[in-house]
C-alpha cells in the first residue's frame, strides 16, 4: 500500500471512532469517484479517429460512443471502472475482420466523456440506449463492472426513455464483478477500513444512490440473476492473477449459467491487461466463429416451411 492510501486509511479509521457518519461520507466520496481518467494510448487513436462518434446523456454526465464498421452485425463493448472504450482496440480490429460492427463508449467520468463519476445504473442506461440506436447486438463483450451492468440491462432495460431489456445472442464476460456488495467490500479491504466504515458506506450507497430500493444487494447480483436473464451462450474469462476481482467470482457465474457457459482461465494478465491480450482476443474470435457456425447449422437443419406441390 502506497503512502497516500496509508494516509487515507489512517485518517478514515481514526475519524470513524469519533465521527462515524463524517468518516462514512468521506469514504463514500472516495468510493464514487474514479482515481483518474485513463488516457488514450497511441495505438488506440485509429479506433476513435475512424469511428462514428455520438453522445448519450445519463445521470452522471454525457457518455461518448464510437461506432465502427458498416452497422451490420453490431457488437457492443462495455468497459469497467477507471477504464475507457478504446482499451478494446485490439478486439475491435478482430471483430471488424469478421464482418461485425463494434460499438464502444466512454462512460461519464471516464475517457473523453464529461462528468466526474458514474453509477451502475448509468452504465445500464448507456447499454440500453446504445441497443436502441444500434442494436439488437449480436454479442456484448463486457469487462469488470461492465459485466454487472450488462446483465442488469438484460434483465431490466432502463434509461430516460424507459427502454425494454436488451436482447443478445451471446455475452463475453471478462473479469466480471459479481455484485455491488463485492465492490463495497473490496474497496474497504484494499484501503484497510474498519467494519464500522463498511457498514456506513453500505448505508450511504442505499440512501444516496438507490433511495427507496428494498434490496439493492440482490438486485445487482449477477450469479443470482444471470440464469433468468442470460443469453444462449456466455464465454466467461478471468485471469488467475487478478488482484482486483477474485477469479472465484467468474467460476460462480459459470456455475450459475450451467451448460450455457464456457469458462476460460488465463494466467499472468491481471485485471486490466486481459482485455487487450492477443490470446484473449483469439478466444473471443473463436467464440464468435463457433457460435456463428452453430447457428447456421441449426437454421439449415430446420424443415422448410414453404408449401410443397401435391404429388401426381
Amino acid at each position: 500500500m502506497d503512502f497516500a492510501m496509508t494516509a487515507v486509511r489512517t485518517a478514515l479509521n481514526g475519524a470513524s471512532y469519533v465521527a462515524p457518519r463524517l468518516a462514512g461520507g468521506a469514504a463514500f466520496r472516495l468510493f464514487r469517484k474514479p482515481r483518474g481518467r485513463s488516457r488514450l494510448r497511441p495505438g488506440e487513436r485509429p479506433l476513435t479517429d475512424r469511428a462514428e462518434v455520438g453522445e448519450i446523456v445519463v445521470g452522471g454526465g454525457k457518455a461518448v460512443s464510437y461506432r465502427s464498421g458498416t452497422g451490420a452485425r453490431p457488437v457492443l463493448l462495455v468497459h469497467g471502472w477507471e477504464s475507457r472504450g478504446s482499451r478494446f482496440a485490439p478486439l475491435v480490429s478482430e471483430l471488424l475482420d469478421l464482418g461485425l460492427s463494434p460499438v464502444t463508449f466512454d462512460a461519464p467520468g471516464h475517457g473523453d466523456a464529461s462528468g466526474e463519476t458514474m453509477t451502475i445504473v448509468d452504465l445500464r442506461d448507456i447499454i440500453t440506449e446504445l441497443d436502441a440506436r444500434h442494436g439488437p447486438f449480436e454479442m456484448v463483450v463486457a469487462h469488470s463492472l461492465g459485466v454487472t451492468a450488462t446483465f442488469l440491462a438484460l434483465r431490466e432495460g432502463g434509461g430516460a426513455r424507459q427502454l425494454p431489456p436488451v436482447r443478445t445472442e451471446r455475452i463475453v464476460a471478462i473479469s466480471g464483478v459479481p455484485d455491488f456488495a463485492y465492490l463495497v467490500d473490496r474497496f474497504c479491504e484494499r484501503l484497510g477500513l474498519r467494519a464500522r466504515l463498511n457498514a456506513e458506506l453500505r448505508g450511504r450507497v442505499e440512501r444516496e444512490l438507490f433511495p427507496g430500493e428494498e434490496d439493492i444487494w440482490s438486485r445487482f447480483s449477477v450469479p443470482r440473476t444471470a440464469p433468468e436473464a442470460g443469453p444462449a451462450s456466455v464465454l466467461v474469462v478471468h485471469d488467475e492473477d487478478d488482484d482486483m476481482v477474485d477469479p472465484a467470482c467468474s467460476r460462480a457465474l459459470a456455475d450459475a449459467l450451467g451448460d450455457r457457459a464456457e469458462l476460460v482461465v488465463t494466467s499472468g494478465l491481471g485485471h486490466r491487461r486481459i482485455i487487450g491480450d492477443p490470446q484473449v482476443t483469439a478466444y473471443v474470435r473463436d467464440f464468435v466463429v463457433r457460435e456463428r457456425a452453430a447457428r447456421v447449422g441449426r437454421a439449415a437443419a430446420r424443415p422448410d416451411p414453404s408449401p410443397r406441390p401435391a404429388a401426381g
